[in-house]
């Protein structure tokens, strides 16, 4: 082979080896850029859900009850009012006050004397003069079974440690829990005389000050939750005292019962049951009839349990 062919050998060995770099150039640029480019994904679907808003146990709620409430002591929501800041009577409810009022002042373990006075106020009566209990068991005998002579002795001693009468005893109570609509006489809550009542306030301070009892003297609400009290005087004398509200066995998990009726009161309860596990909520019912008050507080508790079910009824 002569020298021009070799030359022209060479020249084309080099150009298509120059064509090869370029190819494997173009191809690695290539690679780098498929992967670096992004992947187009398809648009993503969106599915709405429409949920039905949960029923509405309350709606069909008809009670005869002047005013009531349904008080979620865990949360501090309202779940059912009826005029529930309407000041009204309290009756016997506001012997609540009065326990309340004295275990803010004494130990649960200071002896009450049964003071003359006592023996005069009206029935529902169960002790006699001198007769001297621990603080704790005469409350759970006066708010189980309503006593009114219990009330006077308890609101007697209270009031005389605070030196105050007990009208001013009582109104400190109440400002102490904020209730603005609450004040008493007295401590039985016995009416004064046809046209004042011993004690007044509104559903929803009543439902906060049943819980608040609940909360720091359970054990004394509990005993107002058994058809009966027992409890001796510091004499030995035992007494056992029968519960004045008759729907106590109906309601699951009961922590307070309290009942309540006068003439110018009508009918009241206010209760206090666990919802679910450490769900304290408070019924209260003012203005209703003596056996009424009874069907008023069965039908909001039953409204109640089925609002936590997520039921319009059960």
């Amino acid at each position: 082979m002569n020298m021009p062919d070799l030359h022209k050998l060479a020249v084309q060995s080099r150009s298509m080896r120059e064509a090869g770099i370029t190819l494997l150039i173009a191809s690695g640029i290539l690679a780098i850029f498929i992967l670096i480019s992004p992947v187009s994904k398809p648009a993503s679907t969106v599915v709405t859900i429409n949920t039905p808003p949960a029923p509405d146990a309350y709606a069909n709620v008809s009670i005869d009850a002047k005013a009531a409430i349904v008080y979620d002591l865990a949360t501090g929501q309202i779940l059912y009012a009826k005029n529930a800041q309407a000041q009204l009577p309290l009756a016997s409810l506001t012997k609540l006050l009065t326990v309340y009022a004295a275990l803010a002042e004494l130990s649960p373990e200071t002896p009450i004397i049964i003071p003359a006075d006592a023996a005069t106020v009206d029935a529902p009566r169960a002790f006699s003069v001198g007769q001297t209990f621990l603080l704790s068991d005469l409350a759970r005998l006066t708010l189980t079974g309503s006593l009114n002579d219990g009330a006077v002795a308890i609101a007697d001693a209270t009031a005389a440690r605070e030196n105050k009468t007990q009208t001013a005893m009582l109104a400190g109570a109440a400002a102490a829990l904020s209730l603005s609509q609450t004040y008493a006489l007295n401590g039985s809550g016995l009416d004064v005389n046809t046209a004042i009542s011993g004690g007044y306030g509104s559903a929803d301070d009543l439902a906060r000050l049943a819980g608040a009892l609940v909360e720091h003297a359970s054990s004394i609400a509990a005993a107002t939750t058994y058809s009966s009290s027992k409890a001796s005087s510091q004499g030995g004398t035992s007494f056992t005292i029968k519960n004045t509200d008759p729907i106590i066995g109906t309601i699951p998990n009961l922590l307070l019962s309290k009942t309540g009726y006068t003439d110018l009161a009508g009918g009241n309860l206010a209760i206090v049951f666990d919802a679910a596990i450490e769900h304290p909520i408070a019924v209260v019912v003012l203005g209703s009839s003596k056996q009424g008050r009874f069907t008023d507080g069965a039908t909001l508790v039953a409204a109640t349990l089925a609002h936590f079910a997520g039921v319009s009824s059960l």
